[in-house]
């Protein structure tokens, strides 16, 4: 290689089936810097779910990739995204959570906004020249691209980004098997979990549907699951990783947990059987058999580049993770579930969320403390011999469950986008 040109950070080598990364894109503040002008600048990505703001009124408050938004469903029920900064000297609008209200008030000089982003009043406003309120200069400033797919809610701040039902692509299939588990809608259940990990975000990308991990990783869970059900009867996960395209990637499998959909587990007894049968026969009545069975007894672990992962497995997560420093991330969690959904099925579906998937559940602390290892290995990467990640499991074969195809697709997209722009830092 030339003393001039940059240093990869993904080799592909089709022939010899070798794909790998380079462990600097864990570790490099550089490479961040270009991740950031790359991808979280260019890419639609995830804001909420419209559920969360279900009146007119309703507000939140919610950082996406370091921008401070407002997410609101204003007084004629149209969502909006804002940046959460007054016009006149850049102050937060709003300094709650979440919340309704018809009106954000500036605390610093007093003005006032609609939740239409539109000023309402502004103290003093004679002295401003006299066509400034027609020519906007006093609104709240919007999200440069805002759009709702099927209640999920995105924003890009790449003026000039192509639609987001064409971003999705291919992903929008394995969306709709989640949106379509009820026709009388889903919503976010009340709550959030927030949590920090110390390692790099594109670890938690690999793991979220990384089917390879839970034979060892998640022994303990799946030794749990033998043991709660009839002697030898399999539970053992099985399905195949898919490549979406645009960077988007799924694992849809089955499994031995049961799922609040329509998949009964013997734990749930006969009442919760005759539940399941009547929520399945519905999903036929609306979708047909073989979808419907597909929405009910197939797992699925879907990522939506750079950084939303939907976990529609013994409950339905929606995670987004953003890096503050190479070696650190910020992770946000939400359960989604049907918006009619029986108390007991509630019930059942929050207790499947917690006991795998909750900050004390049998995946979370386990996927944490992986991670964690993975990025204090990094340290040696700087030796000769040490340097790279090997994800070549699968390449060249049909594909399985615990392969990895799923992972390469996410490197690809991410070495299209950031190579380019880090390399243009390195030269200048």
């Amino acid at each position: 290689m030339n003393a001039m040109e940059p240093r990869p950070l993904v080799v592909e080598d089709g022939p010899r089936a070798l794909f790998q990364v380079a462990r600097r894109a864990f570790t490099d503040d550089e490479v961040m810097s270009a991740e950031y002008d790359a991808v979280f600048n260019r890419c639609w990505l995830y804001l909420g779910h419209e559920s969360e703001v279900p009146k007119n009124g309703d507000f939140l408050r919610r950082m996406v990739a370091k921008r401070n938004l407002v997410f609101t469903r204003d007084q004629s029920g149209t969502l909006n995204a804002f940046f959460n900064t007054c016009p006149h000297r850049g102050a937060e609008v709003c300094r709650e959570a979440k919340g309704n209200t018809k009106t954000f008030v500036c605390f610093y000089h007093g003005w006032a906004f609609g939740t239409d982003g539109k000023a309402k009043m502004i103290p003093g406003g004679d002295r401003y020249g006299a066509d400034f309120k027609e020519q906007g200069r006093g609104n709240l400033v919007s999200v440069p691209r805002f759009d709702n797919y099927r209640g999920l809610c995105f924003v890009n701040f790449d003026p000039e980004a192509g639609s987001l039902v064409d971003y999705l692509g291919n992903a929008r299939e394995y969306l709709d098997l989640v949106i379509d588990q009820s026709d009388a809608g889903m919503t976010i259940v009340k709550g959030m979990q927030e949590y920090a990990i110390r390692a790099n975000w594109k670890l938690l990308v690999e793991n979220s549907n990384d089917g390879y991990h839970a034979a060892t990783t998640h022994a303990t869970y799946l030794d749990y699951l033998g043991n709660t059900h009839a002697k030898g009867e399999e539970v053992a996960l099985s399905g195949v990783g898919r490549d979406l395209g645009n960077g988007h990637a799924v694992v849809e499998y089955s499994s031995p947990w049961g799922r609040p959909v329509a998949r009964w587990i013997p734990k749930w007894g006969e009442e919760g059987k005759k539940e399941l049968d009547a929520i399945r026969a519905r999903l036929e009545e609306l979708h047909g058999r073989e979808k419907a069975e597909r929405i009910a007894f197939k797992n699925r672990n879907l990522l939506i580049f750079p950084n939303l992962v939907v976990n529609d497995i013994m409950a339905v997560t929606f995670r987004t993770f953003y890096p503050v420093a190479p070696d650190y991330m910020n992770v946000n969690g939400w359960a989604l579930a049907p918006a009619r959904e029986s108390e007991w099925a509630r019930q059942y579906r929050l207790d499947n969320f917690l006991e795998f998937l909750g900050p004390g559940g049998f995946a979370t602390p386990d996927d944490v403390e992986a991670l964690e290892s993975c990025q204090a290995g990094y340290q040696n990467s700087h030796e000769s011999g040490a340097e790279w990640n090997d994800i070549s499991k699968g390449m060249g074969l049909d594909p399985s469950y615990d392969d990895e195809i799923q992972m390469r697709a996410f490197w690809k997209e991410w070495n299209r986008r950031v190579a380019p722009t880090l390399a243009a830092e390195e030269t200048r």
